[in-house]
């Protein structure tokens, strides 16, 4: 959510920040909005000044027995439509929220410009890409070949886009969830959540999925699954006042997640890449203004260090323009190496959003007598269904197993899986 009094101080600059988005101008409509807001406050305040004063006529003219004067100036009072005077500065906020509420965020001056991930910068890489003797696999046809990975029943059981795993796989993308969700606890400073799976439609508008992404979300009755646990996570801190000094907080969660990937028709039809159900960690943080660059860094190096100790090949992505998320000032991709697709795919996107979180929150901290907006910060610590791909393609073997990353040994009992 945008402040509109910055808007009209620089309505130049607003539209300027939108373009980079590929969004028309904005400003002239969302000041004139704000014009009718004042208006409305102005005639509401004017009407209620009014019928105070008939008020104060009626008491004084009780005083004196003039009961005739008291019966004109009720009359008078009768005649003000107070009620719809006074509901008429509501309707006005409630039809500018809604023009603000599907607006992106303003990013960073050091975002790049382009409008899609073709225009995305390298920042910096991890290894190189592995050269193995043999032809590589794809995750799912080394899945398939273990009989581990099973995409026929799990279509029978609910559709497309879903997956039965079973045995050794399935106690490898337990082994990833249950890991990165203690190095991030023990050793990175979050604290662990057990957050809701159906939240309700204000904790969906707090993070900017609703109202403009909805068709992205599966609903059920009055609630809806989460996406992804940033939204209940952020939301831990809704319509708080957090008191000086505030240090950052930091929570992580490791749930499944629900998208109906509704613009994706046609892509990564094959596989385990594009799910509407999936596991992930997410790590969320929530800031000073002063120290959100800071914990930017320091959530994306969190969710490297998962993929450097899985032994896998990653780089760096800074997010263009076209490219960066509604909610996000400024993105960080971090890519993941694939040897059975040869391509890079993305495994973990770390945001700032600066305050456009927290003001859809109403979320500030105080500082003295002052109340500033938080920032909040929110990054996947990974998402498990990839980080799966990413472990089965990198260590595959040339027979078809695949060899377990030393990190999860402990957890797996064994350092291979093969068919049994």
């Amino acid at each position: 959510m945008h402040d509109i009094r910055a808007l009209r101080a620089d309505p130049a600059a607003f539209d300027a920040a939108m373009a980079r988005r590929g969004i028309a101008a904005q400003a002239d409509g969302l000041i004139a909005l704000d014009d009718l807001r004042r208006e409305a406050i102005t005639m509401a305040e004017g009407v209620q000044s009014r019928r105070n004063q008939l008020n104060r006529e009626i008491g004084v003219a009780a005083k004196r027995g003039d009961q005739e004067e008291v019966a004109r100036l009720k009359e008078s009072v009768a005649a003000i439509v107070v009620e719809s005077a006074a509901d008429l500065p509501a309707k006005r906020q409630s039809e500018m929220d809604a023009a603000l509420s599907v607006i992106p965020n303003i990013l960073d001056a050091d975002v790049p410009e382009g409008r899609d991930e073709s225009a995305n910068v390298v920042m910096h890489q991890h290894g190189e890409a592995p050269r193995p003797n043999f032809e590589p696999k794809q995750h799912f046809e080394l899945g398939e070949a273990l009989g581990l990975m099973d995409f026929a029943t799990a279509t029978r059981l609910s559709g497309s886009r879903f997956v039965v795993l079973k045995g050794a796989l399935a106690r490898l993308e337990r082994a990833l969830g249950q890991w990165m969700l203690g190095l991030h606890t023990e050793t990175h400073g979050y604290t662990e959540v057990s957050p809701p799976l159906l939240v309700n439609a204000a904790t969906l508008y707090g993070t900017g999925q609703l109202p403009k992404f909805e068709e992205d979300l599966f609903r059920s009755g009055d609630h809806y699954l989460i996406p992804t646990a940033e939204v209940p996570l952020t939301n831990l801190v809704a319509d708080q006042v957090i008191p000086e000094p505030m240090e950052p907080l930091r929570f992580t969660a490791l749930t499944p997640c629900f998208r109906s990937e509704a613009g994706s028709a046609g892509r990564d039809t094959r596989g385990m890449l594009r799910q509407h159900q999936f596991s992930k960690v997410e790590m969320v943080s929530i800031t000073r203004p002063e120290d959100s660059d800071a914990e930017h860094e320091r959530m994306t190096k969190c969710a490297e260090a998962v993929l450097t100790a899985l032994g896998l090949t990653w780089r760096r992505m800074l997010l263009c323009a076209g490219d960066t998320g509604f909610s996000a000032a400024r993105t960080y991709d971090l890519e993941v190496w694939l040897p059975g697709q040869k391509a890079w795919r993305e495994i973990s996107s770390c945001s700032n959003c600066r305050d456009f979180q927290a003001r859809r929150m109403k979320t500030r901290f105080k500082r003295g007598k002052e109340m500033v907006l938080v920032h909040t910060l929110n990054g996947s610590g990974v998402a498990v269904g990839r980080a799966l791909i990413a472990v089965m393609e990198t260590h595959q073997q040339e027979d078809g197993s695949i060899a377990v990353p030393e990190i999860l040994r402990p957890w797996m009992g064994a350092d291979r899986i093969s068919a049994s």
